[in-house]
């Protein structure tokens, strides 16, 4: 199947699942942006010629979600958490680190996404019934690993208490062309903190939002940016693997998110929107959702 008519139908089965939303993302549907500023080490500028990351300050956005695409989901319902991060470089040119409170993402090909999206419809309250799980892992043998942490997935304490990854591999490159594969890993200030059940159990819709609302009031909030620095043999094509805990670690940054609310609806955090020092891997879910995020983009608008 041609790739993006592949996507349509993946955009179409959300929809058959969830609803549609008009003016709404069709996943991560609910959020909250912010203006922010990312300051660099250059702990990382031997490895990229990328901009933002020598050091010095750029400009950012920022927009915590969550993950349902159906925006009436309580906040508990969606235990996975998004945090998308927009640099704005003096350039003019834009890249964007799109995350979420999960290392793993459980689908290795767009095919088999797509046609796990139909299983989707037996999702309660946020959660995979135990009979779906069985089936899941059965019938997807490379999604076990990362089946299994989601399906354990505790929603943070916070918005800005989760640590968030980008689960796919870029890689840097150098002033000599040297290419060198790396992960990304958002490390909250504030620490990480999960919500026990029954705290999200008790837990209303749009709890988040105020909470960070709340907290920004009274100062920013930030994250620190880890580069993971892969080795020979690390999988650069596949998702649903984690690398070893091992793997070295640099804090490329600091990002300092300020209370300044910004347009939720403006920003498209398509995450293979790249500038020079950096570049897509071979994964074909990271290539794949670039045409995902369009089409949803394309549909936002009423009567669409």
């Amino acid at each position: 199947m041609e790739k993006k008519q592949l996507a349509g139908m993946a955009i179409d089965r959300i929809e058959k699942v969830f609803g549609k939303h008009n003016g709404y993302r069709r996943a991560h549907a609910r959020g909250v942006m912010y203006e922010a500023v990312f300051t660099a080490t250059g702990g990382a500028a031997d490895y990229t010629t990328a901009e933002h990351l020598q050091a010095g300050e750029t400009r950012a956005a920022v927009r915590f979600s969550h993950s349902s695409p159906n925006p009436i989901w309580t906040d508990a319902m969606s235990p996975v958490k998004g945090m998308a991060v927009q640099f704005q470089l003096p350039s003019g040119e834009i890249t964007n680190i799109v995350g979420v409170n999960a290392p793993v993402f459980f689908a290795k090909t767009p095919e088999t996404f797509t046609e796990m999206l139909g299983l989707a419809k037996s999702l309660k309250k946020g959660r995979l019934p135990l009979p779906t799980f069985i089936k899941l892992l059965i019938k997807y043998p490379d999604s076990r690993a990362a089946i299994k942490v989601l399906r354990k997935m505790h929603a943070p304490a916070s918005f800005v208490k989760g640590r968030y990854y980008a689960m796919h591999v870029f890689y840097f490159i150098d002033g000599e062309g040297l290419r060198t594969p790396i992960k990304y890993e958002w490390e909250p200030d504030a620490g990480v903190a999960v919500l026990s059940p029954k705290d999200a159990k008790a837990m209303g819709r749009g709890h988040f939002e105020q909470e960070l609302e709340s907290r920004l009031r009274n100062g920013p909030a930030g994250f620190r940016l880890n580069i993971i620095i892969g080795e020979p043999g690390d999988p650069t094509d596949d998702p649903t693997k984690e690398w070893p805990k091992e793997r070295r670690k640099i804090v490329a940054g600091h990002l300092e998110i300020r209370r300044n609310r910004l347009d939720d609806e403006k920003i498209l955090f398509d995450p293979t929107v790249m500038v020079p020092g950096i570049a897509c891997s071979e994964d074909r879910i990271l290539a794949f959702r670039s045409l995902a995020y369009s089409i949803s983009h394309a549909r936002r608008t009423p009567g669409t």
